[in-house]
């Protein structure tokens, strides 16, 4: 039996009575947060691009909706619109392993499909949970980052399971549609290295527009390569990721979504920490000068955004929101990071560019030791009377181990919505959201209106 067939079996098999109360309202949180950061990224270029692309084409209903507008188009275009909304401005939720990802990216093709094929609330809460679990569950089993590959990589492949779910493919119809979706959509790393550019926010959309139409294929009759995962020239072997084989997925109330976490700040997750600890720190030192900044961390957050030269003078908010230095610095001089943080004219504020060249972000085995169960790091300031200030920080809020609450969540997708569309459409959004197991058709879920 392939790897792919064991997938497709967990995946046929998986039933929305299976879920934990728990798990149901975990997805409610996520679909929840999504739709924040859809609207806190509604105006960016990427989301406008995503968008005219999408509502270029047109299907007859039932059809994808682009999100915040009625208009209908083919599954695979609307995955890819509001996937990039979803993603843009890197708030949406993580989790991290020996690959990071951002699993709620899954969410915009659980829905597509779900509309595109009449199905409610209760069968997106069930595909949520299949793309969660197939993400995550291959994050745990190999990196793709050790060999210069991209984490979408598997999000081609969780989007294509959670789609065919949702379109009824039988065993045999999944296997393909994973070797369909596994075959051609190999992504580098070149996506989120150096300068960053608008692509960042269409990556993973673009693995769940193609996830999708493999899924699509697969169920008009396509057949896919098979052993997408064990052959002589496939995944595994390909991408140098033999853990793929010890995959074991979720049961006994036992899913990966209730092990990942939402973002408080809008930056990048292994960051996180580092500004909880400058912002407890802040009082500390609040009128002193700081002489120098010494943040002790973990592999994975030095190479990803403690280390390139372009993380000391980002020319782009993509590249600001990677960038420890810069968050770190903002997070001392303004006292939060939010997204006024990234605007273009704070990029070159001579003070946060003063801090950054006073900042030394070194590996620390002691944080390697506590990577990837938190996600550690250590800051200590030193001030030019003498003064130092220590805090670590494992698990900042959001974490798994020191989650959000509901309210925090709702306060979150407040601050998003606010002047994106009226009080009176966010609240409907909030109730439906919270009642997503009881909607027949999700689509008004997503179609409220934007207003500025």
């Amino acid at each position: 039996m392939t790897i792919a067939r064991k997938m497709a079996q967990w995946t046929t098999g998986l039933r929305y009575e299976d879920l934990p109360e728990k798990t149901v309202h975990e997805v409610k949180r996520r679909v929840l947060d999504s739709i924040a950061t859809t609207l806190g990224a509604y105006h960016s270029n990427p989301a406008k691009v995503a968008r005219a692309k999408a509502m270029a084409a047109n299907d007859p209903p039932p059809a994808a909706t682009v999100w915040g507008t009625n208009h209908r188009t083919s599954p695979d275009l609307a995955a890819f619109a509001n996937g990039t909304m979803v993603r843009y401005l890197d708030y949406n939720d993580t989790y991290l392993s020996l690959e990071p990802a951002h699993p709620s990216d899954n969410i915009p093709a659980a829905v597509a499909v779900a509309q595109t094929s009449s199905k409610g609330g209760r069968d997106v809460i069930l595909a949520t949970v299949i793309g969660y679990e197939i993400q995550c569950r291959l994050c745990d089993a190999a990196s793709l980052r050790a060999g210069g590959w991209d984490h979408v990589t598997y999000g081609a492949l969780s989007t294509a399971l959670l789609a065919g779910k949702l379109w009824g493919l039988d065993e045999n119809q999944l296997e393909h549609a994973l070797g369909l979706a596994g075959v051609c959509n190999i992504t580098t790393r070149q996506t989120r290295t150096g300068q960053i550019s608008d692509w960042k926010a269409c990556a993973f959309a673009n693995a769940g527009r193609n996830g999708v139409f493999a899924a699509d294929l697969a169920r008009r009759g396509l057949t896919g390569p098979n052993e997408i995962f064990e052959g002589p020239k496939g995944l595994m072997n390909q991408l140098d990721i033999p853990g793929a084989k010890d995959v074991i997925l979720g049961s006994d109330g036992d899913f990966m979504i209730d092990k990942t976490y939402i973002k408080f700040w809008p930056a990048e997750y292994h960051s996180q920490s580092a500004i909880d600890a400058c912002l407890q720190l802040r009082p500390q030192i609040e009128g002193k000068k700081i002489e120098k900044i010494h943040i002790g961390s973990f592999e994975a957050a030095v190479s990803i955004i403690g280390s390139e030269p372009e993380k000391l003078r980002p020319t782009s908010r993509e590249t600001a929101d990677h960038s420890m230095f810069y968050c770190c610095a903002a997070a001392l001089v303004d006292g939060d990071v939010t997204l006024d943080t990234f605007k273009d004219e704070r990029l070159t504020d001579p003070q946060l560019l003063d801090l950054i060249d006073r900042t030394a972000i070194v590996e620390d085995e002691e944080m390697n030791k506590g990577y990837p169960k938190g996600i550690p790091n250590d800051v200590t300031i030193t001030c030019s009377d003498g003064t130092k200030a220590n805090k670590r920080v494992d698990f900042p809020r959001g974490h798994a181990g020191n989650p959000m609450t509901d309210d925090e969540v709702i306060a979150k997708f407040r601050r998003m919505a606010d002047g994106v569309i009226t009080d009176a459409s966010a609240e409907e959004v909030i109730e439906r959201a919270w009642n997503l197991d009881q909607l027949d058709d999700v689509t008004p879920l997503f179609s409220f209106d934007v207003v500025g």
